[in-house]
């Protein structure tokens, strides 16, 4: 198969993983992929350049807007990607969410190329999910409609639907998606490239103390989850007065201005995808702080599988499929969205070294049993032959 697959994401950021991922694992299997993303500089041309490590093409879009608003919204950026599309054959279009850049030219390959065309689901942006999460009163009053609309206007247009979680596929089917065309894909682990490190032997390569508690937490966070995760923070340092938390790679919310004790959170800042590895295995437990609102429900952290994957427990908040997956797994404690009971588990299983080897035992072992990118998508792959198939 040729599959295009469209992003409104910049490269490096967001669900770029999850298509990315996706796309190495289907490239393996002889399927020639390109993955089409937003440009986080270019403004006219395109960049087109092979990803080496798996025979996928990678190509970015231009974008004449410029921040935050650099994520799916610009006509130039539709226009210049239905033009780019001219010349160019694919079996298959798999689109990432429906934002202007991606569902326009979505279906133009659909209903000018007769291209089946399967739209992924993976975050509830509009009324009700991740919009609400909006600080600014004013961009969530006028982003809601927007959002909103593009969102579910076009989910019965596809030939397949993928969704990450129960809540996603429900909502789908509200929205008029026959149930037999919608499969649940999963976020992978990359089992391959995270693996288990010893922690003294990870924080002897970083310089750092072997008896300080450490509670990791890896990427972006939500304002209100933030705040959760610092009020917690500073309920566990009541008992614990050395414990650290440890912010891993891009962190979009100032976390240690958010604490009584800025000295005890370390931030990396940006760093390689290769220094993930280390740093996470560093960490005692990784933590998922969640709030209890539909944008979290609406959504599956990619970032719970990176924990897996390097053998790590978890403490998180029972929100969503992520709860079920936590009990199923039986791979960390979960809490109520309360500070005070997420300092509570946080606390028990730092207290707990032998419970800690155990579940970071088990989160390894379910992230290759389960959870490895080939799995998924061999998987992902018989669904696209159904689609292709009109079964």
């Amino acid at each position: 198969m040729r599959v295009l697959m469209l992003l409104s994401n910049s490269a490096g950021k967001g669900t770029y993983w999850r298509a990315l991922q996706l796309a190495r694992s289907l490239a393996k299997r002889g399927h020639v992929l390109t993955v089409l993303a937003t440009s986080r500089e270019r403004r006219l041309r395109f960049d087109t350049r092979p990803d080496v490590q798996a025979g996928v093409t990678l190509v970015e879009a231009p974008d004449m807007l410029w921040g935050p608003l650099r994520s799916g919204w610009d006509p130039w950026s539709v226009i210049a990607r239905i033009g780019w599309a001219r010349g160019r054959h694919f079996d298959l279009v798999h689109a990432f969410e429906s934002r202007p850049v991606v569902i326009f030219p979505a279906l133009f390959w659909q209903r000018c190329r007769n291209v089946r065309l399967i739209l992924d689901w993976c975050d509830w942006f509009g009324r009700g999910g991740s919009v609400e999460e909006r600080p600014n009163w004013l961009i969530r009053t006028l982003l809601r409609p927007v959002e909103t609309f593009f969102e579910e206007s076009f989910r019965d247009c596809a030939n397949g639907t993928t969704v990450i979680n129960s809540l996603l596929r429900r909502r789908a089917i509200e929205l008029g998606v026959a149930p037999e065309t919608i499969f649940h894909l999963p976020n992978g682990s990359n089992a391959e490239e995270l693996r288990p490190i010893p922690r003294t032997e990870a924080r002897r390569v970083l310089g750092w103390p072997v008896d300080v508690p450490i509670i990791g937490y890896i990427g972006a966070i939500f304002q209100r989850d933030a705040m959760l995760m610092a009020q917690a923070f500073d309920r566990v340092r009541l008992t614990e007065p050395r414990a650290q938390l440890l912010l891993v790679g891009y962190c979009n919310v100032a976390v240690e201005e958010l604490v009584a004790a800025p000295d005890a959170v370390r931030c990396t800042g940006r760093i390689r995808y290769d220094e993930t590895n280390r740093y996470l295995a560093a960490c005692d437990i990784c933590w998922l702080p969640m709030r209890d609102s539909g944008a979290n429900r609406g959504r599956y952290p990619l970032k719970i599988n990176d924990y897996i994957a390097v053998g790590r427990p978890v403490v998180a908040t029972a929100v969503g499929d992520v709860a079920d997956l936590v009990r199923r797994g039986a791979f960390g404690l979960l809490a109520s969205d309360r500070p005070e009971e997420l300092a509570y588990q946080t606390l028990v299983l730092l207290h707990d070294s032998g419970r800690q080897e155990i579940m970071g035992r088990r989160a390894r072992q379910l992230a290759e049993a389960e959870f490895t990118w080939d799995q998924i998508s061999g998987e992902l792959e018989r669904f696209y032959w159904q689609v292709l198939e009109g079964t």
